[in-house]
């Protein structure tokens, strides 16, 4: 059997999870100020809200611009800058046709990986590749 060949692409944020989580968020305000709280107890939970969100959008990494895998040299990340960092896969998930990536640099990184930022066949190759590797470690029936 021949070696798998290497995958790589490139890669940019979703605005799914971004538009999410502002959805939750004006949800959370909104039941807030619908709450029977004091006025200024309102304030300060809504705005511990904001701010709880905003601090997270800020302690985020930065994410790669692209991404690579190949049976040799395993997982390596390319930044903006042009700075290749390698990687190792901590682990992997797939939830309605996305897939979620958690990889270990000296930070963690988790790459989602959906329709709007990867296409359809990226997405499935990763798929395939990830399944050969589980079903690889895992030891035979004795």
């Amino acid at each position: 059997m021949t070696s798998a060949p290497a995958i790589g692409f490139e890669y940019r944020p979703s605005r799914w999870p971004a538009i999410a989580t502002a959805a939750m968020l004006l949800l959370a305000v909104l039941a807030v100020a619908l709450s029977g709280l004091p006025g200024w107890a309102r304030l300060v939970v809504a705005g511990s809200a904001m701010a709880g969100v905003l601090v997270s959008l800020a302690w985020r990494p930065a994410p790669p611009a692209s991404v690579g895998w190949s049976p040799e040299s395993g997982w390596s990340l390319i930044g903006a800058d042009g700075c290749e960092a390698g990687a190792t896969l901590v682990s992997h998930r797939v939830m309605a046709g996305c897939l979620v990536l958690e990889l270990r640099t000296p930070r963690r990184q988790v790459l989602w990986l959906m329709p709007d930022n990867s296409d359809a066949d990226t997405r499935r190759r990763l798929r395939m590749r990830l399944a050969g590797q589980a079903g690889a470690s895992v030891a035979p029936p004795s």
